[in-house]
């Protein structure tokens, strides 16, 4: 157990320097000057006051003058000692910036999830209990939908029709939790719904077909003979099975909410760490998205590790070799 945990966090390690290095890699070479962006945005977008002179200083203060594998080791040994920068932009320090706006995607993350498994798991269950059913393809049908259609476009679609047919548009300005629960719930259900619905029909699919495999096994068929009633077999014997390959999709789910955390923090307007990071990418702050979208990978390195080793928990036949 010890090392197949010790080649899983090496393996994590190799995946976050080749993060780190796509992530250094792509900022560089995409169009525009970084230095030119900077200098427009003091000088208040007026060009012709932007000499050759004043870019070389902003390319030397900013350390984008060296050579690219000595900005890639100072990022590195800097990230690793705490030290994330600052905006290029705004001067602040990233790593205070993460602190204020990382709650904003947890929270919306958590929120979806719990949607997610509270909706796809029991609706997975009665598709496989149900099956060819009327109810059993009206379930499919949703969660294929929800597979099928973007997230942008779904979120689009409610707010525009919110705002026709109800007159219902978005909260502006982020209120915490702490401050007014039931505000900020009102604020963080819609989006949340939207994410969480693609995690759900994920989930449903997957603990439909699991489901339905384990019905069919010997064990059930004998637990139906002995005069067990249906829930019983259901709840005890199928239900911790099937259960079993669903947690990976849990994981998997959980890792991709993250990232379509930077949609819905857009399109409704929340302050989160997504809606940081594609604000940092329009306007080439290097700080801002090679430290987030590290913190983002490396989050994700981890949850796929605890939803490994919790195979162990779920099932004792499991070991890893």
């Amino acid at each position: 157990m010890q090392q197949y945990i010790a080649r899983r966090l090496l393996f994590g390690l190799l995946t976050a320097v080749l993060v780190s290095l796509m992530v250094f890699a792509l900022m560089r070479i995409a169009p525009g000057d970084v230095a030119q962006m900077i200098a427009l945005d003091a000088s208040g977008g007026e060009a012709s006051s932007i000499t050759e002179e004043t870019l070389q200083q902003i390319r030397e203060s900013l350390g984008l003058d060296d050579a690219l594998h000595i900005q890639y080791i100072k990022w590195v040994r800097d990230f690793v000692t705490g030290n994330w920068g600052e905006s290029f932009f705004t001067g602040r320090s990233v790593f205070s910036e993460f602190k204020t706006k990382f709650p904003v995607t947890l929270e919306l993350v958590i929120l979806s999830q719990i949607l997610a498994v509270t909706l796809g798991i029991p609706a997975g269950i009665i598709m496989a209990l149900k099956q060819d059913s009327r109810l059993d393809y009206i379930v499919r049908i949703l969660s294929l939908a929800g597979l099928s259609v973007p997230s942008f476009w779904s979120a689009t679609l409610l707010l525009v029709g919110g705002a026709y047919f109800l007159g219902w548009n978005p909260r502006l300005g982020y209120v915490s939790f702490f401050d007014n629960p039931i505000e900020n719930l009102g604020q963080f259900i819609w989006p949340a719904l939207m994410l969480g619905y693609i995690s759900a029909a994920t989930k449903a699919r997957m603990m439909r077909s699991t489901m339905l495999e384990v019905l069919r096994q010997d064990y059930i068929r004998t637990a139906h003979a002995k005069g067990l009633a249906a829930f019983v077999v259901t709840a005890r014997h199928a239900l911790k099975n099937a259960f079993i390959p669903v947690v990976t999709v849990i994981g998997i789910t959980t890792a991709l909410a993250l990232g379509g955390s930077v949609v819905m923090e857009r399109i409704f307007t929340l302050p989160g760490i997504g809606n940081y990071i594609l604000d940092g990418m329009l306007r080439r702050d290097f700080p801002v998205v090679q430290s987030l979208v590290l913190v983002l990978a490396t989050a994700v390195i981890m949850v796929n590790l605890l939803v490994d080793l919790s195979y162990g928990w779920l099932d004792p036949r499991v070991r890893f070799q």
